[in-house]
């Protein structure tokens, strides 16, 4: 596992603001919208692949765990702790049903980057004490991209979470370039999409625009 985060560092830094979601399938790999991605400045990709098996999450994810480290490129997989081991990737983002972060933090060590996903304050509080890196929180706005949502809370919650922990809050869910200054103004550290790029004629144009919103250009 890639040494990349402390689970104790409560600084915002070592966490990128901008956290991309691909969604690779058999029928869409994604390889070209993360090299487009990347290419465009993005140093964090994050891997979600729903109903596949075993086999194929690792054949998916495995590609491009390999491109995000030819870019210096932090790779968190979703949900998943045994294809985040198997790519030797540099953690893992878990939803509330899955593996708790204390066990996530026992079985792939320290310095990985766990983070976690909070719809409250307590929780968040919880997370952070339970050694996670960061919070994403949501979904602050309607999407599509993800379904059986709770109904979105808005910038409010990213206010409430921000101000009861010191790790990096991350906002999701329906965010997009023209939400990044609201967000900010509320306190999340940064954003993770999906559809702002995915779903963009111009996913590196995309990329550069939701990079210059957050300042955080190459």
């Amino acid at each position: 596992m890639t040494v990349t985060a402390s689970p104790t560092h409560t600084a915002q830094d070592g966490i990128s603001r901008l956290h991309v979601i691909v969604n690779p399938s058999p029928v869409d790999d994604c390889v070209a919208l993360v090299c487009s991605v990347l290419g465009a400045g993005a140093r964090w990709i994050q891997v979600r692949v729903k109903g596949e098996s075993d086999l194929r999450r690792l054949t998916l994810t495995a590609p491009i765990a390999h491109l995000c480290r030819a870019h210096d490129a932090v790779c968190v997989v979703n949900d998943r702790l045994d294809v985040a081991l198997a790519i030797d990737g540099d953690g893992v983002h878990l939803g509330q049903d899955d593996l708790p972060v204390p066990t996530a933090r026992r079985l792939l060590g320290p310095s990985a980057i766990v983070g976690g996903t909070a719809r409250d304050a307590e929780t968040a509080r919880r997370l952070e004490g339970e050694g996670a890196s960061y919070v994403g929180v949501g979904p602050i706005y309607p999407t599509s991209t993800k379904t059986g949502l709770p109904d979105p809370f808005g910038p409010s919650l990213i206010e409430t979470v921000a101000a009861s922990v010191s790790i990096p809050v991350i906002a999701i869910a329906g965010v997009t370039v023209a939400t990044v200054p609201e967000l900010l103004s509320a306190g999340a550290h940064g954003v993770a999409v999906v559809g702002a790029i995915a779903g963009s004629a111009d996913p590196s144009a995309a990329t550069r625009e939701l990079l210059d919103a957050l300042g955080e250009s190459p």
